[in-house]
């Protein structure tokens, strides 16, 4: 390895290398300070707001939150009993069964009353047929919910069934297995309601961990933290991604995601663009960029809000291989949204979601893992060829580590300040204890997964969602 040429090579490498890593954590360092700008704004604001003139005004947007369930019998009663506890007024539960094999639609039959009725679809986007047919219930106090039972075809069919069978103006789609809390909608339609300069499009909000948590009558009643290592690291991520990412680029007006797992939409613009894309395993985020696109082609003032409240719970992996496979699907759905937008991409013409948004995303989301894992190869190499100065090379580690740890210790702060969900004794004490663990418990999995969703991607072609099997959330 003495030959010039080479250790050209190996010099480049490292300055490439060490301007990634600069430039990441500035980034992360910017985005963390624009997130607190906008939550104490956020909080400000929203210190005098009477939730309760939108909940119970008749005159408030009519909402349909769409459900797909796929062999979801363990929660699925206790979940839709959550989503009709809502207090906003003008709403309908669409829950698409999607050919669930187990025994969800019985279950629903027998606990809401339902009978099949005649109901008119207006199919604007494409979908797998109708199995059993459409189902509402005999008892009055359910009059609100709407059962589809359909041939499978995955959560993107579903969600467009749902977007062919509401009649509202937006539509929350959300994944069934989560809990919404009961002023949810009233919070995430406020952007809508308030925003008189553009027009907002979508809106999500933060989404946290029910894992151990104890759920009463479909509602939340006690908020646990879980004993699992996995369970606690995926809460501190959560709460990073959540309070000092999704809050900076809503700031911005550069959100490229919203969760699947909860977000409200323009169903018009959503229709219009054609609704979810069925051929990708990351229909949310896909939906999303395609919203924006759409409306920056047509020249349109948009946005796309985020709100910070806690306003949906749902279960989180806890094994590794579940987590294993979410996070595959995850990078698979990330590099297939970013490859087919890719006209985006360094484009001026789509303003901020062309020259930030989407190379932040394509660098520090999608290339990420892949840097870092080949860095993991070339120091392999040269420990084999004696080529690392270990002082250096340890000062680097204890550096990149010291990072991660104090950007974890932000986001704990922040959550203390702010929504300070995790109020039982001790729990400060371990949520400070796995930022510094988390590094080791829960990152390399996700290395792992991300570099395995690569190799799917490319050469397994995979298209499947993954295994996430559910446990059911602890009811009282």
């Amino acid at each position: 390895m003495g030959d010039p040429i080479v250790q050209n090579i190996i010099e480049l490498f490292h300055y490439l290398f060490f301007i990634f890593s600069a430039t990441a954590i500035a980034s992360y360092l910017v985005l963390a300070f624009i997130s607190a700008i906008e939550t104490i704004e956020y909080k400000r604001k929203n210190s005098y707001v009477n939730y309760k003139e939108i909940m119970s005004s008749t005159s408030a947007p009519s909402i349909s939150i769409i459900a797909p369930a796929y062999n979801e019998s363990l929660n699925i009663v206790e979940n839709v009993r959550s989503l009709l506890s809502n207090h906003y007024v003008n709403y309908d539960v669409i829950i698409i069964n999607d050919g669930s094999k187990d025994d969800s639609l019985e279950k629903l039959i027998e606990v809401y009353n339902l009978v099949q009725v005649d109901y008119l679809i207006n199919e604007q986007i494409p979908t797998q047929p109708l199995r059993n047919g459409i189902y509402k219930s005999t008892n009055p106090a359910f009059e609100k919910l709407i059962i589809v039972d359909k041939e499978n075809g995955g959560k993107a069919d579903a969600l467009n069934m749902g977007l062919n069978i509401s009649n509202s103006e937006y539509v929350a789609c959300i994944d069934v297995d989560c809990l919404l809390l009961e002023d949810s909608l009233q919070k995430m339609i406020k952007p809508f309601l308030e925003t008189t300069d553009r027009k907002v499009i979508a809106a999500g909000g933060v989404i946290r961990i029910a894992n151990s948590c104890v759920v009463k009558g479909g509602k939340l009643h006690d908020v646990n933290f879980p004993k699992k290592l996995i369970e606690q690291g995926q809460i501190l991520e959560y709460i990073r991604a959540f309070l000092l990412g999704r809050m900076a680029w809503s700031r911005l007006n550069g959100l490229l995601v919203i969760s699947g797992a909860f977000g409200l939409f323009d169903k018009k613009i959503a229709i219009e663009v054609g609704g979810y894309d069925r051929n990708t395993v990351g229909e949310d985020m896909e939906l999303v960029v395609r919203m924006r696109a759409y409306m920056e082609e047509q020249n349109k003032i948009y946005k796309v809000a985020y709100i910070p409240d806690p306003l949906c719970w749902t279960e989180a992996p806890d094994n590794y291989k579940i987590f294993i496979s979410q996070r595959n699907r995850w990078t698979r759905g990330t590099i297939e949204t970013l490859r087919k937008h890719r006209k985006i991409g360094f484009n001026p013409k789509y303003k901020v979601l062309g020259l930030i948004s989407y190379p932040y995303w394509f660098f520090f989301e999608r290339m990420a893992p892949v840097i870092e894992f080949v860095g993991i190869l070339y120091f392999g190499i040269l420990t084999v060829f004696n080529k690392i100065r270990w002082d250096y090379a340890f000062a680097l580690i204890i550096l990149a580590y010291l990072f991660t740890v104090f950007f974890s210790l932000i986001a704990l702060i922040t959550e203390e300040l702010t929504y300070h969900q995790y109020k039982k004794k001790g729990t400060g004490i371990r949520l400070l204890q796995i930022a510094f663990l988390e590094p080791f418990v829960n990152h390399p999995f996700i290395l792992y997964a991300a570099i395995r969703g690569n190799f799917d991607y490319y050469f397994n072609k995979k298209k499947k969602w993954g295994e996430m099997t559910r446990k059911g959330m602890t009811k009282a």
